[in-house]
């Protein structure tokens, strides 16, 4: 992977993790488009430079994690499902999910699923006067439809904004829980996949992350900011529409110029 190859995959990521379109199913489509040849170290690129998103939100929401302890305890709650499941599934995800066929439905039948949810929570009020106040059984639902966030295509914040929702928050309530929630996901999945591939990042590969990770965390606040004016402006429809149009351009242009889906 050339550090230009790098900086395009960490500018998508920064600007795509916390947007309900998957940063992951993005990413898997860039490296498609540029033919990056090393496969296995794309896909550790792409889960750990995740990290440098993740600490973007530590900054914007710092206050938040100071605020008040049963914030810790409800994302401990909402994590558990994701957490349990990844450990279980992460090899045969990684290796039959990561590809621009699974990418492509997902994004279509994930675009479909949030202009849904988008006339669904037009006029809805939150349960809840701050997010920390959700109770345990909420929590844990957020959880449970997080695992579907595995799939890579369908997005880690889609799945839990689409939870928060049904669980009591408001639009901008149910982003900024998915926004505290991605830093143990995502600490986790983005250690463990350093764990696992620890022998064969060498040097060279050590750089290269680093450089994707800064790239993505200061890509990143500004994305944060930016989704949380657009979302009480617009609201989800907008997303939904172009990850049906991605989806449904890139099946097409794979078709027609006989790119591999599957690779």
């Amino acid at each position: 992977m050339t550090y230009l190859q790098a900086l395009i995959i960490a500018i998508i990521e920064g600007i795509t993790e916390f947007l309900p379109v998957s940063s992951t199913g993005h990413m898997i489509l860039a490296d498609s488009l540029m033919k990056i040849q090393d496969k296995e170290f794309a896909k550790t690129f792409e889960i750990v430079i995740q990290l440098g998103a993740i600490f973007s939100v530590v900054i914007v929401y710092l206050k938040r994690f100071f605020k008040s302890i049963y914030i810790y305890l409800k994302l401990f709650i909402a994590f558990l499902p994701t957490g349990i499941v990844g450990l279980l599934a992460y090899k045969t995800i990684k290796h039959y999910l990561f590809n621009p066929f699974t990418v492509s439905i997902s994004l279509v039948v994930g675009g479909v699923v949030l202009i849904l949810l988008d006339k669904r929570t037009a006029t809805k009020t939150s349960k809840y006067t701050h997010i920390e106040d959700i109770n345990y059984g909420g929590a844990f639902k957020i959880g449970l439809i997080q695992c579907l966030s595995m799939i890579p295509g369908v997005s880690r914040a889609a799945a839990t904004i689409f939870g928060g929702v049904f669980s009591g928050f408001d639009r901008k309530q149910a982003a900024e829980f998915s926004f505290l929630l991605a830093v143990p996901t995502m600490l986790a999945a983005s250690g463990y996949d350093l764990l696992k591939e620890k022998d064969n990042i060498h040097s060279e590969d050590i750089k290269i992350l680093l450089f994707g990770g800064f790239v993505a965390f200061v890509v990143a606040i500004f994305a944060i900011k930016g989704f949380i004016a657009f979302l009480n402006k617009y609201g989800f429809k907008h997303f939904g529409y172009y990850r049906i149009v991605l989806g449904l351009l890139f099946i097409i242009y794979a078709l027609s110029t006989g790119l591999v889906l599957t690779d």
